[in-house]
């Protein structure tokens, strides 16, 4: 068992943070790093399923991989921007696919950061926390992490 550690500076404790890949070692380790900052987490193991619960759940976050059956994470991200209930959810594309077209479609898709596999476990932990701490709206963020 693992004890319960406090919320880090920057977390926002018990914020939904949904993570949203078909390769069940990564669900595994994200929700493992996830909760153990103190996020509640959601798990959806395809495009469709994502959808679903963001638009059920509103989670303050996604952990979207871009290429997942049923929709991809592209569609997803794209779905979520034009639907007004839920379009100010931060998306976080993490995925294998880095090519400078592949990120370029993710931010033209709305996503608010690019990650690329494999990545730093502690990095990715201190993005999404980040993230969680701005006060904007996710559409209203001045800029995205993208490379230049």
């Amino acid at each position: 068992m693992i004890a319960e550690a406090s919320p880090a500076p920057g977390a926002d404790p018990g914020a939904k943070v949904l993570i949203a890949d078909d390769e069940p070692n990564i669900v595994i380790s994200l929700e493992f790093m996830m909760k153990r900052e103190g996020f509640h987490v959601l798990v959806a193991r395809d495009g469709r399923q994502a959808l679903e619960v963001i638009r059920r759940e509103h989670p303050r976050l996604v952990l979207l991989d871009a290429t997942m059956p049923g929709m991809s994470g592209f569609d997803v991200c794209e779905a979520v921007r034009a639907d007004a209930d839920v379009g100010a959810t931060r998306i976080l594309m993490l995925t294998a696919k880095g090519r400078e077209t592949d990120m370029a479609r993710g931010v033209g898709a709305g996503a608010d950061a690019y990650v690329t596999k494999p990545f730093s476990t502690r990095e990715l932990v201190q993005k999404v926390k980040d993230m969680l701490a701005k006060d904007l709206p996710a559409r209203d963020l001045p800029a995205r992490d993208m490379p230049a």
